[in-house]
């Protein structure tokens, strides 16, 4: 039979532990919530890491330049194998014709050489492995289907190579795809951590950028001609310099090569077009484009490399300054040696 007894009351002792228990679990648990959650960034976190992906983004639109122009490469191949696959069977159709024209001529003279017919109605190479029916054709008529032979294995080995080209010419434009990809999300990633500062921090930021810009730029005044303290550079090196400076306030854009946008590496390799001198597309390459010279060496127009992996490049403008095309958002602009991780310059010419 079930009880009817009123069930006890806690204690007051009791009632203040339980009440002291949930207490303590609730700040426990709003200490917990308000560690999990990530505070805003400061001004110099984001700074940070703005540069940190600023730099990733360099890293890989230089893979994309190098992507491009072995894409552009591969595409000249493959249009100049094209036109050259159209001539050889247009050659083809021509020799099939003028063999035709002799079996017609044999047909109405009396009846088509049997050997002529064999040839007309199978495969020139099966048919010319057996080379004991060539005794039974004229010799020009023999001599034509070996010309006719050996241009249709000409004309299927460029067939193959095209084919070939083509599919790396689909795997290249796959690359592309997916590193004009790995750019735009971190650039993107660098918009959104911007987007977190209050607007007094971003034009703190963007005050510190443009005060940085003005006294590099105030103190590259000499910079076109270099200070008593620089190596003579080569005339290639200052036409260069002075194409670069010509270009001042120009945007950055990613791979881009001028005349009104520009890269890191677009800028250098434009630059020197001007002067006369080919460079390679991407930083990495043009490292390689001359003598490598150190720091006490450096002239002005030399190139000058930054970061371990060669990611970014400038050109030395003298008096310890350099021009460059810096990163998205900003433009061509002069910069303190030191501005980056300075890895080693190059001289060119």
């Amino acid at each position: 039979m079930a009880s009817h007894r009123r069930p006890k009351q806690p204690s007051r002792a009791r009632a203040t532990l339980f009440g002291a228990a949930a207490t303590a679990a609730a700040t426990v648990g709003i200490t917990a919530a308000t560690a999990s959650a990530d505070p805003r960034p400061s001004k110099e976190e984001v700074q940070e890491r703005v540069d940190e992906l600023y730099e990733e983004a360099e890293e890989v639109t230089e893979q994309y330049n190098g992507t491009r122009e072995q894409q552009e490469r591969l595409q000249e191949q493959v249009n100049e194998l094209q036109d050259s696959t159209a001539r050889a069977q247009q050659e083809l159709n021509e020799l099939r014709a003028t063999l035709g024209s002799f079996a017609s001529a044999q047909y109405r003279n009396g009846g088509l050489d049997p050997s002529v017919q064999l040839f007309l109605a199978s495969d020139p190479d099966a048919y010319l492995d057996q080379a004991s029916t060539l005794d039974r054709i004229s010799g020009r008529q023999a001599e034509m289907l070996r010309l006719i032979e050996d241009r249709q294995r000409t004309l299927d080995q460029q067939r193959q190579e095209a084919s070939e080209m083509l599919a790396q010419l689909e795997d290249l434009r796959a690359e592309l795809a997916e590193q004009k990809d790995t750019v735009q999300g971190k650039l993107a990633e660098a918009r959104a951590l911007l987007n977190q500062l209050t607007e007094e921090e971003r034009a703190a930021l963007q005050a510190e950028e443009a005060r940085q810009a003005q006294q590099a730029l105030e103190s590259s005044s000499r910079a076109s001609r270099g200070s008593g303290h620089d190596a003579t550079g080569s005339s290639w090196g200052v036409s260069a310099l002075n194409f670069a400076a010509g270009k001042l306030g120009a945007p950055y854009v990613w791979g881009a090569t001028g005349p009104d946008s520009f890269d890191c590496s677009g800028l250098t390799s434009w630059a020197y077009a001007q002067a006369g001198v080919s460079l390679p597309r991407t930083s990495q390459a043009q490292a390689s484009a001359g003598t490598r010279v150190g720091r006490d060496q450096l002239a002005p127009g030399d190139l000058v490399f930054y970061y371990s992996g060669l990611t970014h490049v400038g050109i030395y403008a003298g008096n310890g300054q350099i021009i460059h095309a810096p990163r998205t958002g900003s433009v061509v602009s002069y910069a303190p040696l030191d501005a980056m991780p300075f890895q080693f310059g190059v001289h060119i010419g």
